[in-house]
Order: C-alpha cells, then structure tokens, then sequence
C-alpha cells in the first residue's frame, strides 16, 4: 500500500481527503495542531478500511514543527515512506490588511507559503530519488484575484505548483494545485464569515472537491478548478484586465468583512 500526508486533516478538506485516500487503501499520516481530533480520525478510518494511521500533532507556523514534518516526509515511518504530499493545512482572516495584526498576516504566510515550500521541497527530492510521487497543494480560485494577503498567499501556492510540475514531471513526480471556489466546510463559520448572501448554486462539496483533486493528480494537471462555474469564471478572469479584477475583488472582500477585530480558520 501507498502512503499519504495529510495536512490540516483534523477539519474539513483535509480530513476529507483523509478519509478518501483511506477509502482506496493509502496508508496515513495524519497532521494538525490538534491531536485529538487526529486521533478520533484515526480511530475510525482504521476500523472503516484496515489502513494503517500515524498521528503527527504539528503548528505549521512553529519552524521546528515544520521541520519535524518534513523529516517525516523525506523519511519512513510506521507506514512507509510518503508517497502523496496533500498540503491542505491553512487559514482566513476576516479583516483588511491594514486592520490585520501583523503577526497574524506573518502567521497566515508561514502557514501556507513557507510550510507549503519546505514540505514540498522534502518530498520533491525523496519522491524525484525513488521516481515517483505526487504533490497536490491545496489552492484556491482566490488566487485569480485581488482579496488582499489571502489571495497574494494562494496565487504564491499556484505559481510555485506549476513550476515545481514541470520541474518534477521528468522525474516521475506529479504535482497540482486544486484551486476550489466556496467549498461546505468549517472555514467560514471558524473564520467567522458571513456567507448568507452566496447562492447556492456558487457553493462547491467538499466529497466532490477532493475527488476532482486527486483525478487531476493523476491526470498530472498542475491546475485543477473544481465545479463548472469556477472554471468559466478562471476563464473570464485570465480575458479581464488586471485593474478591473482587483476593483471587484476588492468590493466583494469589503461585503464578506465583518467589522469586528479579525479571526482565523484552520483548514
């Protein structure tokens, strides 16, 4: 059997992911900040499918914790070496940048920029040795736009998918950045977003998002947009001017801001 790492899998995508990898018989290392909820997953996907789990408790915006991380994916382990990379683990905020406390902002890039970077950069290099493997990071249709440092955090993760595909591509190793729109999760009611005014038409499900993920990985899409309307939209932006994007993004951020001090989501 494979082997696959899970980021921010106590919530979400990530344990959505989580529990479809377990479904066709991946291995699992499962990490979070927060161990129980990983070991209340781990429990029941072991009974469900006959996998066999690791739990690896970790803050992602901790550099030791992420370091810790990556000698697990460059390394073995219960399970056997990695060979899927999910980087799933991120976070919100509900204010503008400059209403944001900048440790916060600092936090919100370490997670989803730096963590997404020194573990991709671990599993390139012992998945590209062995001539196999795949990277999916999870992006977002917000990396198309202008929605301050969230959207600048996701294009960052989309770009450096990309061009570590066609880096690893030679090498066995495929690589994707799925970039799903308003995805039913806990990251807006833990971020405390207001989303009442979305249609429902415009919101995405998780089990079909992570599906759609892991077909473009085998695809070897570097760029997976999961649902018919965000891809139309994908295509409307690339045809938009850039100073027209960033004016509607930035009237649409201003809609889903709460006026209150700022909060956090992890994935």
């Amino acid at each position: 059997m494979t082997t696959a790492l899970v980021t921010g899998a106590s919530a979400g995508l990530g344990a959505e992911f989580a529990r479809q990898l377990a479904a066709t018989g991946h291995d699992l290392v499962l990490v979070a900040r927060t161990e129980a909820r990983l070991r209340e997953l781990a429990t029941a996907l072991e009974a469900a499918h006959g996998i066999r789990t690791e739990v690896l408790p970790a803050d992602l915006a901790d550099r030791d914790d992420v370091e810790r991380v990556a000698r697990r994916v460059a390394g073995d382990g219960p399970t056997g070496p990695v060979d899927l990379l999910v980087n799933n683990a991120g976070f919100g905020l509900r204010t503008g940048f400059l209403d944001s406390d900048v440790a916060e902002e600092e936090r919100m890039l370490d997670v989803m920029c730096r963590a997404t970077l020194v573990l991709s950069h671990a599993a390139g290099r012992a998945m590209a040795a062995r001539g196999h493997g795949g990277i999916l990071t999870v992006s977002s249709v917000a990396s198309f736009v202008a929605m301050g440092t969230y959207s600048a955090a996701k294009a960052w993760e989309t770009v450096f998918s990309e061009g570590l595909a066609q880096e690893l591509a030679p090498r066995g190793v495929a690589v994707t950045a799925v970039c799903p729109g308003f995805t039913r999760t806990e990251f807006h009611d833990r971020a405390d977003m207001t989303m009442s005014h979305l249609p429902n038409s415009m919101w995405l499900d998780a089990e079909k998002v992570v599906a759609d993920a892991l077909a473009d990985l085998r695809r070897r899409r570097a760029i997976s947009v999961p649902g018919r309307p965000y891809r139309a939209l994908v295509g409307v932006l690339g045809a938009t001017p850039r100073p027209v994007v960033a004016r509607v993004s930035s009237a649409l951020a201003r809609r889903r801001r709460p006026a209150r001090a700022a909060g956090k989501a992890d994935r």
